[in-house]
């Protein structure tokens, strides 16, 4: 089974915190854009060749941007040049203020079956200061309007560890999405990323970040109020009800191959790993050119043991110890990190596999950097 990511670089504005590749100047080449990513679909088709495409996504940017026409045209054409199953899972990312009955029936109809809603907050101060384009009355509104249009199968994101959050608020926005019986939820700490807008805001002193022990009491909260209302955390930032779990993104950390498209998309075939160029216009041009824009990294077992320990530990799943000692012997070093974190209680072994406890969990960057092998 395999994937097809579709990178949609335009945004109506800018978030605060975001270090996404996107334009919000992109009306003058919309459609040259819309042309290149349907030509790269067709250069890169032996990238998959004879493989199922069990999952195809939408992402970005803000997808939900698109037009029915545009959603058609790119499914019809993977449909055309891949072996795509009949239960093939369409995300499409959407934002809160582009959920109108009129855009859900359109989206349905082109072909998509789960929503991913960039809802973010409840609170109208926080969605002010991270430039979100709508209001707490649209948040309110667009997951019941989702849920009354049939999409059963939706997620909505939640950014947890934001200055002047309190215990209460957080606990109040995941009783929300609780009590509206939202299938799966995506909850991500606040990342302060290099050269963004609240990088310079936080470097002025113009905003003060949340500290560490505000954002794990936060991340506890939300594990143990989740997991007594049924939600399985299956990956450390994705809780779902039964059989509501992401088949796409499962398939990123379970290392299976997916092809990425539109610029700045990865692929990952199981051996090397590629990228596209992070520029519009290039990559407009490259397309029209026939020319390859993407960069390829072909991957050393190392490469592929460190990947395993990224994404294995932070699932349910856990890292099979058999499969890692497959591609590299185990070193002292790595040895000597399992037993501490192991008496640490940070991280257990059951079955041959290693895996994460809920106070590792805490610790799942600082673990994982710690098991590379370099």
């Amino acid at each position: 089974m395999a994937g097809i990511y579709i990178h949609i670089p335009f945004c109506k504005q800018k978030c605060t915190y975001c270090d996404f590749h996107f334009s919000t100047t992109f009306s003058d080449y919309r459609s040259e854009m819309i042309e290149a990513i349907l030509k790269e679909i067709d250069l890169r088709k032996v990238y998959l060749l004879n493989q199922q495409i069990q999952t195809i996504y939408f992402g970005g940017g803000t997808p939900s941007l698109l037009t029915e026409n545009e959603i058609v045209k790119i499914l019809t054409k993977i449909r055309n040049e891949f072996i795509v199953l009949a239960d093939v899972e369409v995300t499409l990312e959407a934002n809160p203020d582009d959920i109108t009955e009129e855009k859900l029936a359109i989206w349905k109809h082109a072909g998509v079956n789960r929503l991913s809603i960039g809802l973010q907050s409840f609170k109208e101060s926080d969605l002010k200061w991270m430039n979100r384009a709508h209001t707490v009355e649209e948040a309110n509104q667009c997951i019941s309007m989702a849920q009354n249009a049939g999409f059963n199968s939706l997620t909505v994101d939640l950014i947890y560890g934001l200055p002047n959050l309190s215990l209460e608020e957080w606990q109040d926005h995941i009783q929300r999405l609780i009590d509206l019986k939202v299938p799966h939820i995506s909850a991500y700490c606040l990342t302060v990323e290099s050269n963004t807008v609240l990088d310079h805001l936080v470097k002025k002193g113009k905003i003060i970040p949340s500290s560490d022990e505000a954002q794990a009491e936060q991340f506890l909260l939300l594990i143990d109020l989740l997991e007594k209302n049924g939600y399985e955390q299956y990956e450390i930032s994705n809780f779902c009800l039964k059989n509501s779990a992401s088949l796409h993104n499962s398939n990123y950390w379970k290392g299976e191959h997916y092809l990425g498209i539109g610029p700045s998309a990865h692929s990952f075939d199981g051996k090397s790993r590629s990228w596209n160029v992070a520029n519009n216009r290039k990559f407009i041009k490259g397309i029209q050119q026939n020319r390859d824009c993407f960069e390829t990294e072909t991957l050393s077992n190392r490469d592929l043991f460190n990947e395993t320990i990224l994404t294995g530990l932070r699932t349910k799943y856990g890292v099979g110890i058999t499969p890692l000692k497959n591609l590299l012997s185990f070193t002292p070093d790595f040895e000597s990190m399992i037993k501490d974190f192991k008496h640490k209680n940070w991280l257990t072994e059951v079955n041959e596999r290693y895996y994460l406890t809920q106070e590792g969990k805490l610790m799942a960057d600082y673990i994982t950097s710690e098991l590379f092998i370099i």
